[in-house]
């Protein structure tokens, strides 16, 4: 950052730290750009880390024909399961058959297109299966005795978002999360950008701009054109909630509910279920999402149709709302609206792309195809690279994606606590799922638990805070336990007031030493 107020330069202003605006920003960063990304919140703290947490085709977007998007998905469910093994994972999805809906031939013909329409390397193909003895069967009520099993793949999406910003600051990015972009003015040969961070209005010169908003997208493209986009957003509102652990074994649920819908169970941080999604029209402000009364009720109805335990509004233990800016394309409800994204370019002037839509399992294919259109326009052609690189931490088996990080997981993990056997297993087995390799960062220098540092709140120790201000941009509470961690479902307000008190007797929330300096020349 300039101390003699001069404005700093880059090739590329990247407005949104969501995962479409990460992703773009590592993309563009590895082609040798000079990038800049910003955010008014912290990564990830909105649409991003409110999702069902799946790398999936989408087998429900088939009734609707979206043969296109659900290809395109399901050929990046493997190559995003073998760029960061640690934080993705494969996961087994069990249908149980209601006569009353869906006839089981539709079924099977919908996971026969299902398993066929991408390359499939390590994950297993579909199946039915009969539920009388498996252990799928034993948390459902009797009447269902038919299932149908697919696969797909579990992420963590607030830590993808968190990784692609860390890999495009490696790649020389300049990252700045709690940074609004609040003036925007067009040259022809560059962009005019003011943003305000900590109260301090920094002055940016951008060749080009990447309009990654998410829900605010359409409000951005306003503020930078002085016009409506040409693509018009639906905001959708989805919400999940969790209860108490409802099942033991390591599969997911899909369940069909008579208005068309779907809702999934999945296992959630070992103690709990997440149940999600709902799918209501959203005409508030986005940073005031919440989920209604209404959807909890609806979320549990589904859940009670089929599970032998039965739950209430009383057992959610938490839940999450995100506002999904989705295309207009005139579906009469929000469950049918496309998932697929559109990016608009705009060369009138210096180059502007905006993104509108999308979903997290192509946020890949997505930030490729936007720089294979920046990077020419903004003189600096470079190949693609993305589908061939590692996450930070994925390189579990050496410098290249392959499917040992995904099928061997758990044989890294053993080999990381043999390394550090003074570790309790369960924190060894966080840090490996957390930080994959960067968990011997995290660890440099301690060969005891006592040299962790004190331990802040259960499970939680100074150095890992640490890591987290230094590397990983995280500045309060929420930051570390709701989207770095998951440790706020198990923690109460009074560890949350002592993580937040120590982080700011640390000097005031530090930022990591890549957000005080210069871009590269």
């Amino acid at each position: 950052m300039s101390e003699s107020g001069k404005a700093i330069e880059c090739d590329l202003l990247v407005v949104g730290g969501g995962i479409n605006g990460a992703g773009i920003a590592r993309d563009a960063a590895g082609r040798g750009l000079r990038v800049l990304l910003c955010d008014k919140d912290d990564l990830g703290a909105h649409t991003s880390s409110s999702s069902s947490k799946l790398i999936h085709g989408g087998l429900r977007y088939l009734e609707h024909r979206e043969f296109g998007l659900v290809r395109k998905a399901l050929a990046e469910r493997e190559v995003l399961l073998r760029s960061a093994p640690h934080i993705m994972r494969p996961l087994r999805f069990v249908m149980p058959h209601d006569a009353g809906q869906r006839p089981a031939w539709l079924i099977r013909a919908g996971l026969f297109l299902y398993d066929r329409l991408a390359r499939r390397e390590f994950l297993p193909a579909s199946e039915a299966i009969r539920l009388a003895g498996h252990r799928a069967g034993q948390p459902l009520k009797p009447e269902f005795t038919r299932a149908f099993v697919y696969s797909d793949g579990w992420v963590d999406d607030a830590r993808l978002v968190v990784l692609n910003a860390l890999d495009a600051h490696e790649r020389g990015a300049l990252v700045l999360p709690h940074t609004l972009c609040r003036d925007l003015v067009r040259h022809a040969d560059h962009w005019e950008a003011g943003l305000v961070r900590a109260g301090e209005v920094l002055s940016v010169r951008a060749r080009g701009l990447v309009n990654a908003a998410g829900p605010w997208a359409a409000s951005l493209a306003r503020q930078a054109l002085g016009a409506a986009p040409r693509r018009t957003l639906r905001l959708v509102k989805g919400s999940h909630i969790v209860v108490p652990r409802l099942f033991e074994h390591a599969c997911a649920y899909l369940f069909q509910h008579p208005d068309g819908r779907v809702v999934f169970a999945l296992p959630y941080e070992g103690a709990f279920t997440l149940i999600g999604t709902t799918d209501v029209e959203y005409l508030g402000d986005p940073d005031e999402v919440a989920i209604g009364a209404d959807e909890t009720r609806y979320l549990c109805q589904v859940a009670n149709h089929y599970f032998r335990r039965q739950v209430t509004p009383d057992d959610v233990v938490w839940s999450y709302s995100g506002v999904r800016p989705l295309l207009e394309d005139a579906a009469s409800s929000a469950a049918a609206i496309t998932r697929d994204y559109c990016l608009e370019h705009d060369a009138h002037g210096a180059p502007l792309l905006s993104v509108f839509g999308g979903k997290i399992t192509t946020y890949r294919k997505l930030a490729e195809q936007a720089v294979d259109w920046l990077a020419p326009a903004l003189g600096r052609p470079a190949a693609a690279w993305t589908a061939a690189a590692l996450l930070p931490g994925g390189d579990l088996f050496g410098p290249t994606p392959d499917r040992r990080g995904v099928l061997e997981f758990d044989r890294w993990v053993a080999a990381l606590q043999r390394r550090h056997d003074w570790l309790p297993p369960a924190l060894a087995l966080r840090y490996a799922r957390a930080y994959g390799t960067r968990s011997e960062c995290l660890l440099a220098g301690c060969a005891r638990l006592p040299d962790l540092g004190a331990e802040v709140a259960p499970g939680l120790y100074e150095a890992e805070l640490r890591y987290l201000m230094r590397h990983e941009w995280a500045s309060s509470a929420a930051d570390v336990l709701w989207r770095r961690t998951k440790l706020g479902l198990h923690l109460g307000p009074l560890h949350a007031q002592r993580v937040e008190a120590w982080m700011v007797a640390q000097g005031g929330v530090p930022s990591p030493a890549a957000a005080r300096t210069p871009l590269p020349a």
